[in-house]
């Protein structure tokens, strides 16, 4: 017997391969998902059972306010201006509520491009003007104690250099441009005149300066009168410990989803496996991988907005270094674990190898994963990358105990399929679909503002 192309074949002298699949059972795979991932932030989460399903963290009062970011509104190249609701988020102007006088004092506010290695400003310099980073990248930096130049700290876009609250200020650093880019400058003069002009403006001013001589701890928070050393009998202060009026509260959030089910699949097509478990168990992975998502970018308790500004900070000069990493390290008394884009680790491993290093990895629950100092770096691919080939990367203290970050959910509801997640019977319609409600309740809280830090602006391009 030939074929069309021409190949001989013999005749069958046994039942065929593709006859005898008529009659027999294929050996088969669970359906598989290729959007599942480690999802190594909700594994390393501590979880606590809110059971009046709201949070509330309560805090030492907070006498030193931190700062925020300004955000810009630009027209072309030349014409850059700061959004006025925008200006409550420096600490000065933290709960000024006149949105007319906010909009003149941000019309007082002028563009200026600034040269790369240009120094804005000198140490020990009467502060004659206030600053607004609109764009580009700017070091701090003082004379150290052998005369040698020492950072300071660096500042970048929607960072403020001055206090406006304090005309009369000296500087306390140098600031000089690492890269070209546009601030924007108050004088004090503009500010002396229209606090002279409007009185809230100015009884504004006078509050934010007491608060400021208030004393405090080293983390700003209202101090408490202590003693130590003394002899004899002298009289000792007394105070108290004074808690924040208005603390947050965090209520549980939730992902949803409506899942549906032939009745004729489920009836008989249920062997050797579940439909309906089958298709449960990949709307669970897809929710569970919404959940992480959320907790990293949620505007309301997701760590990329939940984390204070004072506890940003950028790179040193793009891509991730070693020096960047102990900067991140040495702004929380520990860390549990630190979080990354996969492209960021790479990006990392590769500072490490132009220096010649090799950090041992960490073992998590039998499992080996990247480290530096001892601190595990898992890979979470929810941490979004710009289309300037920048990401983030966080820093995490975990655990209620050491005021860290505490996942937040509730277990026993109605019909719970696993630990905060349920699935519930809607019905059959009438074209014979069964119907389940899946719905999953969470949330996340940092506890202290320093359990979470995050270094921005990390480059994962390649660079030579």
């Amino acid at each position: 017997m030939s074929t069309p192309d021409g190949v001989t074949t013999a005749p069958l002298t046994s039942l065929g391969t593709r006859a005898a699949r008529q009659l027999a059972t294929v050996t088969k795979s669970e359906p598989q998902m290729r959007g599942i991932s480690s999802r190594w932030l909700i594994r390393s989460l501590p979880w606590i059972d809110v059971r009046g399903g709201t949070y509330r963290v309560n805090r030492r009062l907070q006498l030193t306010v931190g700062r925020g970011r300004v955000r810009f509104e630009q027209n072309g190249a030349d014409d850059v201006r700061i959004i006025p609701e925008t200006l409550t988020e420096l600490a000065p102007l933290r709960g000024y509520g006149d949105a007319g006088v906010l909009r003149e004092l941000a019309g007082r506010f002028t563009a200026r491009e600034v040269r790369a290695g240009e120094v804005l400003c000198e140490a020990g310099q009467p502060a004659a003007e206030a600053y607004v980073v609109a764009h580009g990248r700017f070091t701090r930096f003082t004379a150290g104690a052998y005369g040698e130049e020492e950072v300071v700290g660096i500042v970048s876009g929607g960072d403020q250099l001055g206090d406006i609250g304090t005309p009369d200020a000296l500087w306390g650093a140098s600031v000089r441009a690492d890269t070209a880019g546009v601030v924007l400058t108050l004088p004090s003069d503009a500010v002396r005149e229209l606090t002279a002009r409007v009185p809230s403006l100015a009884a504004h001013f006078v509050a934010y300066a007491a608060r400021q001589r208030l004393p405090v701890n080293r983390k700003g928070e209202a101090a408490i009168p202590l003693q130590a050393g003394h002899v004899g009998e002298p009289t000792i202060d007394a105070g108290f410990v004074d808690y924040e009026l208005s603390p947050r509260e965090y209520e549980l959030s939730l992902t949803q989803t409506i899942l549906k089910v032939h009745t004729r699949v489920a009836d008989l097509y249920n062997e050797p496996m579940d439909q309906t478990h089958q298709q449960l168990r990949l709307t669970v992975e897809e929710i569970r991988e919404r959940q992480e998502w959320e907790l990293v970018n949620n505007r309301e308790f997701g760590l990329l907005h939940a984390t204070d500004y004072d506890q940003r900070i950028p790179t040193s000069g793009g891509p991730p270094t070693p020096d960047d990493m102990d900067e991140l390290l040495s702004m929380r008394r520990r860390t549990t674990l630190f979080l990354a884009h996969p492209k960021a680790i790479v990006a990392f491993f590769r500072q490490l190898n132009r220096r010649g290093l090799m950090p041992a990895p960490a073992e998590v629950n039998g499992h080996h994963v990247p480290a530096w100092r001892g601190v595990p770096i898992f890979p979470c691919g929810k941490i979004p990358v710009g289309k300037d080939l920048t990401t983030s990367i966080i820093a995490l203290r975990t655990g209620e105990e050491d005021q860290g970050v505490v996942g937040l959910y509730q277990t026993g509801i109605p019909e719970e399929y696993q630990p905060g997640l349920n699935v519930r019977f809607m019905g059959i319609d009438q074209n014979a679909i069964i119907r389940y409600l899946v719905t999953a309740y969470y949330s996340m809280a940092v506890l202290t503002p320093d359990a979470v830090g995050i270094l921005e602006n990390v480059q994962i391009g390649r660079s030579e």
